[in-house]
């Protein structure tokens, strides 16, 4: 089933009020009980108005001071309820866009979907907090279009049959035709929804790509390709607009022609020019006044809905994005993450018959046997598993079939943490948080001095480049080093963590030779100083500089 058809389907509909509504329906009932008082204040005001219109005219102006007291006490109460109602729905929608966040982060953080890493963060970060105005405008809106309009509805009609007949007319028609754009503006926010995702993830490609873009001379390529997507985000963005347009257009119109209706028979009425519409006694001025007051704010309710409607659209956009992705398949990790004492026992690890479980597909593992002090070199084709073996020796991966056993046990949620204790993994793609060189480069927080390890590393000239030293902190993907630079800098990090089990995903891939013969040179130091590797790497020259290799076959 599409996901515009799941989207429009009640039980769709249904599931996103159950997930985003239904939580926080307490402060969302208080809150429109809040507004529907507020909004029952405006008749009182216009009463009050009407009463010292009706007066000036007649020559008495012994009513003014009573009038305005009530009318400014109304606006002050009046402010003072929409002010109380704001903070329930701020604080309702607040938490939802916490706890969805939350979720979305704690799951995506222990068991990836297949989706990307950019998709995931446009959907955090862009389509959650539309979920606010939603919660915040649109129940609040049908409460109030549910009790306000009928109650001026029955004030209207208790003076004019026929200004009460007009708006009777009126009013409904506005529902009706909110409903059939409503179904239009759910398909092109859905649509939007689905372009920001998309560009994100073409960005973050990009992004990743952008040397290879260069040295391929393909930026004005990739220059056109934003160009293109970002003018389709730009003709969906319009399509949402020319939708909102479409029905603020048809809600003004139904809107000033039924004011207008009633302004032409109040004012007709007091010419005497129309002597029919009233209950028997002709209409006076303050019942006129009072009519012409609460005519507007008769479909003031209905503006707001329309208003709120696009906020529903675009908030079941974003729950049709959260319920695929709690579909998605997804693989997690073992262990729970936490921090614990290194697994005792010599270091060893044997993978017998292992094949990893990955979202929609197995992957059959090389079988091998690892002792304390060995360097291997994991060899093969692009594809073939080795990124994926070294998930899995590391815990990462779980695997379908076969056995892991590391330093005498199974690897399994028992052990994972502890035998992650021992193991640094050097990824092929560098991750620097938002922390200072001198705090990352001692992950384990011992205090010990990291020059020796940049120095083993060849990095020391690296740190010493760097405009703040030890205290700079680099952008999220290393900006202010080069790619072999941030390699360098992964191998001190692993010096100086002294955990026994190096892990290193093609450290030499994308580098020029000189570089390239830099890292090697630095693992190498690594192993003679009783560290154990294993590189998964397509290059010969790291592959001859381990001391045995395995080739793995897709």
């Amino acid at each position: 089933m599409s996901s515009t058809k799941r989207q429009e389907s009640p039980t769709a509909s249904r599931r996103a009020n159950a997930r985003i509504i239904a939580p926080v329906s307490r402060p969302l009932r208080v809150a429109g009980a809040l507004a529907v008082v507020a909004g029952l204040i405006w008749p009182i005001q216009a009463a009050a108005l009407a009463w010292a219109i009706s007066g000036w005219v007649s020559g008495d102006t012994s009513r003014t001071g009573a009038a305005v007291l009530i009318f400014v006490l109304g606006g002050v109460l009046r402010a003072g309820l929409e002010h109380w109602a704001g903070g329930y729905l701020f604080d309702a929608a607040d938490r939802t866009i916490t706890r969805e966040r939350a979720i979305l982060i704690g799951r995506e953080a222990r068991a990836r979907a297949g989706a990307s890493s950019a998709e995931i963060a446009a959907l955090i970060v862009q389509k959650l907090p539309l979920l606010q105005p939603w919660i915040t405008r649109y129940y609040v809106a049908m409460v109030r279009v549910a009790v306000l309009p009928l109650v001026l509805l029955a004030l209207t009609f208790w003076h004019s049959w026929a200004a009460g007949l007009v708006l009777l007319i009126a009013g409904p028609l506005i529902p009706v035709f909110m409903a059939l754009v409503g179904m239009a503006a759910e398909e092109a926010s859905r649509r939007q929804m689905d372009e920001i995702g998309s560009m994100n993830a073409m960005l973050m490609d990009r992004l990743s790509a952008m040397l290879d873009i260069r040295l391929l001379g393909a930026t004005d390529r990739t220059v056109a390709d934003f160009t293109d997507r970002a003018e389709t985000l730009r003709i969906r963005t319009m399509a949402v607009l020319r939708v909102a347009f479409l029905s603020s257009t048809v809600l003004e119109l139904f809107s000033a022609i039924g004011v207008a209706m009633v302004a032409v028979f109040v004012g007709f009425t007091l010419l005497g020019a129309i002597q029919f519409g009233s209950w028997g006694t002709p209409l006076g001025l303050g019942e006129g006044v009072f009519l012409l007051l609460i005519a507007p704010e008769f479909f003031q309710p209905f503006r707001d809905l329309a208003a709120a409607w696009h906020d529903r659209a675009a908030g079941l956009s974003v729950v049709t994005d959260l319920d695929a992705l709690d579909a998605a398949e997804r693989v997690g990790f073992l262990g729970g993450a936490d921090a614990t004492a290194p697994l005792a026992g010599p270091l060893a690890l044997t993978l017998a018959g292992a094949v990893a479980a990955l979202a929609g597909r197995n992957v059959p593992l090389p079988d091998l046997r690892l002792c304390a002090g060995e360097a291997l070199a994991l060899s093969g084709p692009s594809g073939a598993g080795k990124s994926t073996a070294l998930g899995a020796i590391a815990g990462l991966v779980p695997l379908a079939s076969g056995r892991i056993s590391v330093c005498g046990q199974t690897l399994d949620d028992d052990t994972a943490d502890a035998w992650r204790a021992r193991i640094a993994l050097i990824p092929q793609m560098p991750h620097f948080p938002d922390q200072t060189l001198r705090d990352w480069l001692d992950p384990d927080e011992r205090g010990a001095n990291p020059w020796p390890a940049l120095h083993q590393a060849e990095a020391e000239g690296i740190v010493r480049r760097l405009p703040g030293g030890l205290d700079t902190r680099l952008g999220e993907t290393g900006g202010g080093v080069s790619g072999g630079e941030a390699r360098r800098l992964m191998i001190a990090r692993a010096i100086l963590s002294g955990r026994e089990l190096i892990l290193a995903d093609e450290p030499t891939a994308d580098l020029d030779p000189d570089t390239a013969a830099q890292v090697i040179r630095a693992l190498i130091r690594l192993k003679d100083d009783g560290h154990s590797l294993i590189v998964a790497t397509h290059d010969p020259a790291l592959v001859d500089a381990m001391e045995r290799s395995i080739e793995v076959l897709a």
